[in-house]
This record gives structure tokens, sequence and C-alpha cells, in this order.
């Protein structure tokens, strides 16, 4: 996986992860607060309408506790309207016991309707000995009623009752949930904002590290440069410590490459020197034979040593133009003598993902190749495909001959390691072996067809920048 596009990833991933996360935080917190306000305001506006009604109720008690008051003096002290008009909601209800036939006073309000009793609906009475709950009113309303049973000794035993509107409850803690649910909703906004803010700009240096890795990958740039934040600082610290071990490992690599083939170059040249001299020799002529097979093995495997170590660095950018139009006039010289014409035809502004010795050198034996077998023309054409979906662009170069071509089980063994399919030409056999391991190493592909001219059709597929 491309570095740049992982970090861009991880970082959107991130600040999706952490927006999400935020949002389902701050919406649970904001639902729960809402709740639990919402109660304690129902609660707290049950016991203010519950203290009315215990005052209405002590004073209703009072007035049977001195039942000399004349009557038309009693109940008059309630101080409530309501308890006059008819069916308003606002009622208060006394009924005697310990009578057979029960003796029942009642407010003006209730007409000739009667209160249940508490009692029925299963509603204890509370530690002041008094029983609290809804109800269903006389026409309907939901009421909220209080009821006292009163021992007055030798005067009797009385239930006193006193009833209210509970819409006045209902309409309020109504209006406190829609003020609330207001505010909630622009708390919410606001929060949601400001962590948006803060997971934008707080994953920015993310950004920009995924941004100057791709200048590393394209070769705009060779290290991470610039101030990043204590969290991230680690982070491009160690990637910058990375790429200089990675290219000090290279460095390396190329060293002992380039020591190994010195090293391997002057035993074989003595013995192929020595063989030579006694070439009548059947033993020598042997001994030439295998050397030769191990000249080509050492070169074969020293080159795929010196791509992998280069491979491992940070990857350039080459034009392809420039690569194709030096390889064609290179090999128009090598190849002058049988009057082969080689045609171009290259999109302007492909770029290859790589360096260009190595894409010279792939192109450069499959032209050689081409040319080496073709009768007078050889087509050299170079394209980019573009980007599609997950997909990267890559880069496909195609090498046409008109030569005789080849089979399906030539094409197989074409590119077999060392395989000449003409020992009357020139070469090692390696070419498109080579050809294929490079292509392999930056992941892309050789593949061999039959050519519209008639002969060889060779397609390349490479990354594309």
């Amino acid at each position: 996986m491309r570095a740049r596009e992982f970090l861009t990833r991880r970082s959107n991933s991130l600040a999706t992860r952490l927006f999400l996360s935020a949002t389902a935080w701050v919406a649970i917190v904001l639902f729960i607060t809402g709740v639990i306000l919402s109660s304690v305001y129902r609660s707290a506006s049950e016991r203010a309408f519950d203290r009315r009604l215990n005052l209405y109720l002590r004073t209703l008690i009072a007035e049977v506790a001195t039942p000399d008051e004349p009557a038309d003096r009693q109940f008059q002290s309630l101080g409530e309207p309501l308890f006059d008009l008819p069916l308003s909601g606002w009622y208060w209800e006394i009924v005697r016991t310990d009578q057979e036939k029960k003796e029942i006073r009642a407010s003006r309000s209730l007409w000739d309707k009667k209160l249940p009793k508490l009692e029925d609906q299963g509603i204890e009475l509370s530690s002041s000995g008094v029983r609290v709950g809804y109800i269903d009113g006389p026409e309907g309303q939901t009421l909220r009623m209080a009821e006292r049973p009163v021992d007055l000794g030798a005067d009797g035993k009385f239930r006193v009752t006193v009833a209210g509107d509970a819409t006045e409850i209902f309409d309020e803690t109504r209006t406190f949930d829609y003020y609330l649910g207001g505010t909630f909703a622009a708390l919410t906004i606001g929060l949601l904002l400001t962590t948006i803010f803060q997971v934008r700009f707080g994953l920015a240096p993310l950004k920009r590290i995924s941004d100057a890795i791709a200048d590393i990958r394209s070769g705009r740039a060779e290290r991470l440069h610039g101030e990043f934040p204590v969290e991230i600082a680690p982070l491009a610290r160690e990637t910058n410590a990375l790429i200089d071990a990675n290219r000090e490992i290279v460095e390396r690599a190329r060293t002992h490459v380039g020591n190994l083939a010195h090293a391997v170059k002057t035993p074989l040249s003595v013995i192929v020197n020595e063989a030579n001299a006694h070439q009548r020799d059947p033993f020598a002529a042997k001994v030439l034979e295998q050397a030769e097979v191990m000249r080509n093995q050492v070169a074969h495997h020293l080159e795929r040593a010196r791509i992998a170590a280069r491979l491992t660095v940070v990857a350039t950018v080459t034009d392809v133009v420039p690569a194709i139009e030096a390889l064609r006039r290179t090999m128009e010289k090598i190849h002058r003598d049988r009057g082969v014409a080689i045609d171009v035809e290259a999109s302007a502004g492909a770029k290859f993902r790589g360096e260009r010795q190595d894409l010279e050198e792939m192109v450069g034996n499959l032209v050689d190749n081409a040319c080496k077998w073709a009768h007078s023309r050889v087509g050299i054409e170079a394209s980019i495909r573009p980007p599609s979906g997950t997909e990267p662009a890559w880069l496909r170069i195609i090498v046409d001959d008109d030569g005789r071509g080849l089979s399906d089980d030539e094409r197989m063994q074409a590119s077999q390691r060392g395989r000449r399919l003409d020992e009357t030409k020139p070469g090692s056999g390696l070419g498109l072996s080579i050809v294929t391991d490079l292509a392999a190493l930056y992941g892309g592909s050789l593949s061999l067809g039959t050519s519209p001219l008639g002969g060889l059709r060779a397609e390349l597929v490479l990354p594309a920048a």
C-alpha cells in the first residue's frame, strides 16, 4: 500500500471516527441530561402543586374541626374562586365515614358529581398521613388530588379531599421541555461545530506528513521538513531516520554488488583465457561452455541484486518520451546495417514511477530484440492507463516488429533465463528474463503476443506517476 494513500486513509478514517464518536457522545449525554432535567422540573412542579393542595387541605380540616362556625361562613377562607365555578377542575369534598348514611359536603364546582377515592386505587398514606396521586375528573380532566382521613373523636371521622386540574403541571413541564430542547439543540450544534474544528485542525499535521511523503516518493523532496506538534514530531523524526537508514542499506548493497562483480569477473576471465589457449582439447571446450553459463548466471543474479537494491530507495519519476527517443536513436545506429526503421508514438507527459536507468534497460532489451528479429520495421507505443477506483495509473509500453513472430510454445520459452531460440542471433538469452524480473520488482508485468505488423508484440506494464 502506498504510504501517502495509507496515511490519507488513516487520517480520514481517524477524523471520521473521532467526529462520529464525539457526535454520539454529545447526543447521548445531552439526551440523558435532558431527560433528567425534565424529570426534575416535573417533580418540582408537582411538589409546588402539592403544597398548594395541602394548604387547601389543612384549611378544610380546620373548618371541619370547628363546626360552631355559621354555615354561611364555613369554607369561605379557601380563597380560590375556581371552587365555586361548576366543573372548573378545582374541587374539594368532605365525607363523614363513621355513619351508615355518609354525610357529604362538597364545593360548588363539583356540582352533583363525586370524587373517587385514592385508597381504592392502591395509593398508600405518606408519612404525613396524606394520599396524593392522579385521577380522572368528572369532565375527563386529569386531576392531582390530595386525600387525608381525619379522626375527630366524638365529633366523627371524615375523609377530606382536595383536587386541582393537573393541566397546569403538564403545561409548565411541556413549556420547559420546549425551551430545554431548543437550548440543547443550539448547544449540540455549537459542540459539533467545535468538534469539527478541533478534528480538522488537530489532524492537519498528519495531512502535512502525508503530502511530504508524497513529495519524497515523487522525487521532489528527500526528507520530511517543517515544524510539527510535539505529538507528531516523533513520527516525523523516526520517518526521516528510516529514510536515512534505508539509503545507507542500499548504498552498502550497491557496494557489495559491485565488489562481488569485480571479484567474480577476474577468476572467470582467467578460466576463459586458459581454456581458449587449449581450444582443441575437449575438456577446454567444456570449460569454456560452462564458464559462459557461469558468466551469464552471475550477470543475471548480480543484475537482479542491483535492481532490487535500487528499488528499496524511495521512488523517483522518469519522463518516458525523452528516454524512448534516446533509445530509438541508439538502436537505429546499432542496427543501421539492417535498415530497420523505428517508429515512436508516446503520450506527452507520460511518466514512469522509477529510475530512468531501469526504464532504459527494460525498453532497451525489448527494442533490441525487436530490431534483431524485424525485417524492416519496429514500432514503439507508450500510453497511460488512468486510475480507476482503487487501481492506480499504469504506464503501458508496446514494442512491435514485423519479423516472423513466435509460437505459443516459443513465447513460453523466450522469457526463461538464458534461453535462446536462435543461436545465430547475438546475445546471452537473458534480455527478456531481466525485463520480466525488473518489471515484477516494480509491480508490473511483461506479456508476449502477436503484433499487428505480423511479428512479435511485447507489452510492458509499469507503474505510472
